[in-house]
Order: structure tokens, then sequence, then C-alpha cells
């Protein structure tokens, strides 16, 4: 997929494509899940996307624990305001995201009501304990997976050719991550990536970062394949 638009993402010899690199297999078995797959083909069973879409929510809210740690680990004020601009408006995605859900037949209560699943914990509670246990890179490299891989899994299926065209019930969620507002989003995550590579000796930490991309990636597709089970 040489020259493909998610490729752009960072710049050449950053911090980002480095790691992306590096992890290609469990990068692109994360990008290219059998879940993500039949998003682009329309065939996804409806009980996997519900499944998928409850947990998401419940992932969200840690999400923003998460995106709040990395206020405190901010490396300058103007990281410490970024951040926490970020932690509001994910607030304010979870109220967007239940009447998301309402339009798939799920009720707040029903959301509200879920469990998480183990899935959903262990990988929500890994990246808190990267960003406790690390500074600001090992916390952003934990959360880049998330906020770039959307983008480039929307991407992906722009450029899909057994894409589902017209009429794909998934259509709504592909458009949300392949606008221009979230995949400015996600070109900004791999480019502060880049800057904090050079910024907190990204080098010379190069195989402990890779370590923890390639198991961001992991645990990001084992959150597919629990959508898949639940069908």
């Amino acid at each position: 997929m040489s020259g493909a638009a998610w490729e752009d993402y960072g710049r050449p010899g950053g911090l980002f494509r480095r790691l992306r690199d590096a992890a290609a297999a469990e990068w692109t078995a994360y990008t290219w899940h059998p879940f993500v797959q039949q998003l682009s083909a329309g065939t996804l069973p409806l009980a996997a996307f519900r499944h998928y879409l409850i947990q998401d929510y419940l992932f969200l809210i840690h999400f923003a624990r998460a995106k709040a740690l990395a206020v405190v680990k901010g490396e300058s004020l103007a990281a410490m305001r970024e951040k926490a601009a970020a932690v509001l408006a994910i607030l304010d995605e979870t109220k967007l995201h239940l009447r998301y859900c309402a339009e798939w037949g799920l009720s707040e209560a029903d959301v509200i009501a879920t469990p998480e699943t183990a899935e959903t914990v262990s990988y929500t509670r890994w990246v808190l304990d990267r960003g406790l246990h690390g500074d600001i890179l090992d916390l952003e490299v934990a959360l880049a997976p998330c906020t770039v891989g959307y983008g480039e899994v929307a991407l992906r299926i722009l450029a899909d050719p057994a894409r589902r065209r017209e009429g794909n019930p998934y259509q709504s969620w592909i458009d949300t991550y392949a606008a221009a507002d979230y995949q400015a989003l996600a070109r900004a995550a791999a480019d502060r990536l880049d800057a904090l590579g050079e910024s907190h000796g990204g080098e010379a930490r190069f195989a402990r970062l890779v370590q923890d991309f390639a198991e961001a990636a992991r645990l990001e597709q084992r959150f597919w394949q629990q959508g898949l089970q639940a069908a």
C-alpha cells in the first residue's frame, strides 16, 4: 500500500513512523483487523457493533483519565493547557457517544449498566499504568495507537476496493474518523510523538517504546476481536 494517505502521518525519520514500521505486524493486524474489514464491507453483525459501541463508551471514560494524567505529566504549561482541553473534549464526546448508541437501539441506562469486559479493563489500565510509571513520552506512546490508529483505519476503509459504497450501515462511523477534523487530530498526535521523541530522548529509549507501541496495537486488536466474539 505504498503511497497511501495514512503513510504521511508523522514526518520521515520521526518517532511515530519509526514505531509504526518497527511494529508493522502488530499495527497492520490492528488497523486492518477482520472487524475493520467487515465494517468496510458493511457485513459486520449488528450484535458485534453494538457490543463494540458499549465498550468504546466505557473506554472513553478511562481515556479521559489518561488525558488528565497527561496534564500532570505535561512538559510545559502549553502542553498542560492542550491536554486539559482534550480532557473536556473527551468528556463532551461521551455525551455524543451515548446519543450515537441510542441510534443503534442502545439506551443510556443499558450502556451505563454494562460492565467492562476483560479486554477493556486490560487495555485502559495498561495505558494508565504506563503513564503513572513513566513520563509524558511513555504515556503518549501508549495513547497514540488509539488516536492515530483510528484515523488510519478510516483511510484504509476508504481505500478498500471491496468497500461497500452504497447503503453501508456503518458509513456514519466511517465518516466520523475520515472527517477532516479527526484526521487533523490524528496527524497532530503523530507530530506530537515526533516532537517528544526529540525532546525526551526517544532514540535512547527506542527499544522500550517499540515494545509499548506494539503492545498497545495488540490490545487494540483484542478490543476489536471481543466484538466479533460477541456476535
